[in-house]
């Protein structure tokens, strides 16, 4: 019994570890992530998602947003911004009239809904859906907006 308690504890604090650096690239206030974009030079990206839930939303995250290349890119040229609508995970009353109010305003329908949004707050790039050009494709179409 003994040895099982440690190991416990271990996997537990690296659960923990792992889930508390995942959210930390992600903002959820809407505001302070475009004062940020626009002070900082970078755009606006926007994770329309039902992330304990959305099939597609599950696939874009694997196949393109946890990716080591898209974090690198975003590190330097975006702030990444969740607009989620969990079905099962808590989210408070304030998050939750947020992510109403911008998906009426940026006219979501479904999910993944993907909006880049320059430093003023219009939207420059738009992709509804799940992106299945890649990651190299998927950055590039991000460089060609980010570049002009």
């Amino acid at each position: 019994m003994r040895n099982r308690i440690p190991a416990f504890l271990v996997a537990f604090g690296l659960l923990c570890n792992v889930s508390v650096r995942a959210e930390s690239s992600w903002a959820t206030d809407y505001q302070k992530a475009q004062e940020e974009a626009k002070a900082n030079h970078k755009l606006l990206l926007l994770d329309f998602t039902g992330s304990d839930w959305c099939g597609f939303c599950f696939q874009l995250d694997k196949a393109i947003l946890s990716q080591p290349q898209f974090k690198e890119y975003a590190n330097k040229n975006l702030v990444l911004v969740e607009i989620d609508f969990p079905r099962r995970k808590a989210q408070s009353v304030e998050t939750r009239k947020q992510n109403q109010e911008l998906a009426a305003r940026y006219e979501v329908v479904g999910f993944p809904t993907l909006v880049v949004l320059n430093g003023e707050g219009k939207t420059v790039w738009r992709y509804d859906g799940l992106y299945t050009g890649g990651i190299a494709a998927f950055l590039a179409e991000l460089d060609k907006v980010r570049k002009g």
